[in-house]
């Protein structure tokens, strides 16, 4: 028998069903992960199947004596006390249970004495966790779980819960939510997606399931091709004059109606978000150079003698473990905070958007479309003028929800409600503390792909490690006692390169042992050679506009090349375009070099 399931099951709340006619069945050991857009409803099933919702509709199946526990994907506010008092609140007395409960907080190093409202975001939730982990439930039910988890928590997290953990980890069934593309890898063994208020099987890991996804979305267009090409067919039909509507039959005209209620309860599928940065001024070569830098609080050395320069399109992705002072780092990169000693040298042309992990921007009491035009139906962007509502389209919020107060907002709706206000400031520094929390698989790729493109300098704080693998070019590593690495690369370029155990334990803070006899290498800093002519000087000032007016043109033509109409026009246009954009990637190259020459010399 199942532990679990739902057998035609429906709930809604005012609109459309966020669950319709919903069934499926969770078998003991199973590791099956629910995915779908945010706000489709995947935490209101998760309540169902925890029993704090019931259904307007159908049947919750459970077997007698389930225990079921659910971590909930924001940190409540109403919880206080110790970190034990917190993770043993409300659970079930006995030596037993306070014994596991000491096991799971030595095992996720967390102090069984703090106070839980002095713990920062990541360590609150891992103390949520070990709260649902105590009484050892037969269903465990996480929602997001490795949000605001640190790397090293999100690999113990892997561990305990697969069951090769030795006896040690979680030995239930489990059904999760999650973003995290190589966290989902790992655990699941069946996809369960939420899309328009149903519910699909996919059976295996989540690489089969993309592929079959996508198989199964372009059979979906062409059986809708086909069926609005036969409503077309039959509405032109009962158009018809005097004499065709004398020889139409009666049971055409039933056909036709029973077509057109078909096409009224069809629900289309969510379109992408279309992210676009408003591109602004380009920087100079030169973004941040750091000499030496140390920092301290509250006695404590966050940064020890740090060295680095970051240049025009770099993309530099920050590790650590939460609390470490990577918000800290970024904060000094880009000259907010001074260091104990050192010297922090910032570039010329500095446009900085800062996407913050703690979404203190945004008021709870404001609507969407305020907290993003303040107040402007028309907004500026790129150059153009835009209806507020258009933009926020983009971002995935339909009207009704832009009129909401941001209170209301789910997680994944409130990161994509700080991009919209961050992707409308002109930016060639883009600054991103965990933006990737909440976020739903697809808008994640776009944001990464996004990323990817953006010309500008990127500084990432992120704990993704498919994210950082895609996106930056190198990383800087919290190694201990305020020691940073730097790696050329992404998350698993860093495992590649960075020093072996025995070296690591031997730094100063991480283990055993003395320094070893490394030394971080200086920041290349170029001989001085000759300075700018005249005619060069008068160069480099016209070239920023000539680059931007190459992109525009560009960006335009790929713009239209993506359209399915662009390949109905005549084949010389086609091709016309096509060497126009070969010519303009020739031409941007070309610029882009030159530029950064005649920028070395003005440095010089």
């Amino acid at each position: 028998m199942a532990l679990i399931g739902m057998r035609d099951l429906s709930i809604r709340f005012g609109g459309p069903s966020i669950l319709e006619g919903v069934q499926f069945f969770i078998e003991a050991g199973e590791r099956v992960c629910l995915v779908g857009r945010n706000g489709t409803g995947k935490t209101t099933l998760m309540k169902l199947l925890a029993g704090e919702l019931q259904p307007d509709s159908g049947e919750l199946i459970r077997q007698k004596g389930l225990r079921v526990a659910r971590l909930e994907q924001e940190v409540p506010r109403n919880l206080a006390g110790t970190v034990l008092e917190v993770v043993t609140l409300d659970r079930l007395e006995g030596w037993g249970n306070q014994q596991r409960a000491a096991e799971i907080l030595s095992q996720m190093s967390l102090p069984a004495e703090a106070d839980f409202a002095q713990l920062s975001g990541g360590m609150k939730r891992r103390v949520l966790l070990a709260r649902a982990l105590v009484t050892g439930p037969d269903l465990l039910l996480l929602d997001e779980p490795t949000n605001h988890l640190d790397l090293e928590a999100i690999q113990w997290l892997e561990e305990f819960l697969l069951p090769s953990a030795g006896g040690r980890g979680y030995r239930g069934t489990l059904f999760f939510v999650s973003h995290d593309r190589l966290f989902l890898d790992r655990l699941a063994t069946r996809i369960l997606e939420l899309d328009r208020g149903r519910l699909t099987d996919w059976p295996g890991d989540y690489a089969a399931y993309r592929r079959r996804k996508e198989t199964a979305l372009e059979v979906e267009s062409a059986q809708q091709a086909l069926f609005d090409k036969k409503l077309a067919q039959e509405e032109s039909w009962i158009r018809q004059g005097i004499q065709a509507r004398r020889t139409r039959n009666e049971g055409r005209v039933r056909a036709l109606e029973r077509l057109r209620r078909e096409r009224r309860a069809r629900r289309e599928q969510s379109g992408n978000a279309r992210l676009q940065l408003a591109s602004g001024e380009l920087s100079g070569k030169r973004v941040v150079e750091v000499r030496h830098i140390q920092y301290t609080y509250a006695g404590r050395p966050l940064i020890r003698d740090f060295s680095t320069r970051i240049q025009r399109g770099d993309k530099v992705g920050v590790i650590g473990a939460n609390g470490v002072g990577k918000s800290t780092l970024l904060r000094l990169l880009l000259g907010e905070l001074r260091p104990d000693q050192g010297t922090v040298q910032l570039g010329t042309r500095l446009e900085v958007a800062y996407f913050d992990q703690l979404r203190s921007l945004l008021d709870e009491n404001r609507t969407v479309i305020d907290s993003v035009g303040e107040g402007r139906q028309e907004i500026l962007f790129n150059g153009k003028t835009r209806h507020i509502m258009s933009y926020l389209q983009d971002f995935l919020f339909s009207p009704e929800r832009a009129r909401s107060p941001v209170s209301v907002l789910s997680g994944g709706e409130r990161n994509r409600l700080l991009l919209a206000r961050l992707f409308l400031r002109p930016a060639n520094v883009l600054v991103m503390d965990e933006p990737t929390n909440d976020l739903d698989v697809e808008t994640l790729e776009l944001l990464e792909s996004l990323l990817v493109a953006y010309t500008g300098t990127l500084l990432l704080v992120s704990h993704d490690r498919a994210f950082l693998n895609n996106v930056v070019t190198s990383t800087l590593v919290f190694e201990g006692d305020g020691r940073i690495g730097e790696y050329v690369g992404g998350y698993d370029d860093w495992l590649a390169q960075r020093p072996p155990p025995a070296e690591r334990d031997s730094v100063p803070g991480t283990g055993r042992g003395e320094e070893p006899s490394r030394s971080k290498p200086e920041p290349r800093i170029r001989e001085r050679t000759r300075r700018l002519s005249f005619k060069e000087q008068q160069e480099l000032a016209l070239l920023p506009g000539r680059i931007e007016t190459l992109e525009t043109e560009q960006a335009h033509l790929h713009a239209a090349v993506a359209t399915p109409e662009f390949y109905r026009r005549g084949a010389d246009e086609v091709v016309a375009t096509t060497r126009r954009l070969e010519e303009l990637e020739q031409l941007l190259a070309t610029a882009y070099e030159r530029w950064q020459l005649l920028e070395e010399l003005a440095n010089a």
